[in-house]
């Protein structure tokens, strides 16, 4: 008995522990939180004359809420001090609320302070950015002149389309570099005024400029790169190409083959003749266009030489097999509505679709079509049987339906032993096992022919 109370008092004195450093964290988060809130305070001054008001707008709101939030928290702090006595309960549960709101109010205010953070040291290196800005653009000019040569050299090798993507780079890197410094000197105006809002934007649209000028200048240079790349890789594909035409003629034919040889020397043909302006990309596109596909064509010509195409004769057999097992298994199901379950009644209806699905695969009946083409007759023939093992199980699940439901007395058939008085002792079972044994008859006598 001494220990049960022993524990219960340790069980208490832990409590009270963990509800003393619950009450001092809420106390230190709270403290926390509103210097938090005067700190960041002041920094929202400083990131409006920075940034000007739309940009922290964010930061301003976040501000607001926060404020609201942590009026709740005092007012639960002032709770837990005034003069009404509070259970245990209520003081944690307060307290930890408390620590709740001042940590959500902490984590927001770094969220939108460090969104601004980068932007307002930006702001403040305003003077160093449009320095660089305007060094950045004088740089740039002096390689225009190189720039406008490579692309008068270009235009001498190469077609008006193959230059199209670079042909104007110079000239509009040239544009981007005036409003560059146009805006550098807006930039610089507007922050002398004291309207740091459209100073960033004009530094912001300076920079921008400067950067896609040097990215159409490079553009120039790697495109007369490239396009010696591609003509030597062109010169490769084509000896290639002549190579792989001489070892498809060799190989198993099929119209597809063929058809992938004769694109694959139109492409060739389609090359220019030596000293004409040329277009390398489009080319060499054209050519591995055609290449795949002669890659393609052959690949499946292996692959249909090893594996032998069904005679038609076989397929039919199929078809026709699938056809008498689904009109055994309609005509018994149909016969004996009332006693077939629903197993039974799925598997034909699935054999039905899927039998259906052939003839939509085929665009028309496959038991009257005249032909079937070689690349349809091995999945012509997987439906097939898919269709006639379905309506076997189907007429197997019919059975046995028949079979549990048909009465156990024979007399109660009326007439004597059997059917009819026939004196068959299996209650029809007979019939159904000729259907069955006929039905697996045809299926051997069927995969004779496969």
């Amino acid at each position: 008995m001494a220990g049960f109370w022993g524990s219960r008092k340790k069980e208490r004195e832990e409590l009270a522990a963990a509800d003393a450093d619950l009450a001092r964290n809420a106390q230190t988060a709270l403290v926390e939180a509103d210097e938090r809130i005067r700190t960041t305070s002041d920094e929202l001054v400083f990131a409006v004359a920075e940034l000007g008001n739309d940009a922290t707008k964010d930061l301003r709101d976040a501000l607001d809420a926060v404020r609201t939030h942590l009026q709740e928290a005092f007012h639960l702090h002032q709770l837990n001090h005034d003069e009404i006595p509070d259970t245990p309960e209520e003081l944690r549960t307060r307290n930890a609320r408390i620590v709740q709101l001042c940590e959500w109010a902490g984590a927001l205010l770094d969220d939108r302070t460090g969104a601004l953070s980068e932007a307002i040291a930006r702001a403040r290196r305003a003077p160093e950015i449009i320095a660089r800005v305007r060094a950045d653009a004088a740089t740039l000019r002096t390689r225009l002149p190189h720039a406008r040569d490579t692309v008068e050299r270009l235009a001498a090798r190469y077609s008006d389309h193959a230059l199209a993507q670079v042909r104007s780079n110079p000239a509009e890197a040239e544009q981007l570099l005036g409003f560059a410094e146009h805006s550098a000197s807006v930039a610089e105006r507007r922050r002398d005024a004291g309207n740091r809002e459209q100073a960033n934007m004009a530094l912001e649209a300076a920079t921008e400029s400067v950067r896609r000028a040097e990215t159409l200048i490079d553009a120039v240079e790697t495109f007369e790169v490239e396009a010696l790349r591609a003509e030597s890789l062109l010169a490769a594909i084509i000896e290639d190409s002549r190579e792989d035409i001489a070892v498809a003629l060799r190989e198993p034919h099929s119209p597809a083959v063929s058809t992938a040889i004769g694109n694959l020397q139109a492409a060739l043909a389609a090359l220019p003749a030596a000293g004409v302006n040329t277009d390398p990309f489009e080319q060499l596109s054209r050519l591995r266009e055609a290449n795949s596909g002669l890659d393609a064509a052959i690949a499946a010509a292996r692959e249909r030489a090893a594996r032998p195409i069904p005679p038609l004769e076989h397929v039919r057999h199929a078809i026709d097999d699938a056809d008498r097992q689904l009109a055994v298994a309609r005509d018994v199901i149909a016969g004996h509505r009332g006693w077939i379950g629903a197993d039974a009644r799925t598997r034909l209806a699935e054999a039905e679709r899927v039998r259906q699905d052939l003839d939509r695969a085929l665009g028309t009946s496959a038991s009257t079509a005249v032909t079937i083409a070689e690349d349809d007759r091995e999945p012509t023939m997987a439906h097939a049987r898919r269709a006639a093992f379905l309506a076997g199980e189907a007429l197997q699940l019919a059975q046995r339906d028949i079979d549990q439901s048909r009465p156990q007395n024979p007399d109660s058939w009326g007439g004597g032993p059997g059917w009819g008085g026939g004196g068959r002792r299996d209650g029809g079972s007979g019939v159904m096992g000729g259907l069955l044994g006929g039905l697996v008859i045809g299926s051997l006598l069927d995969g004779m022919f496969d």
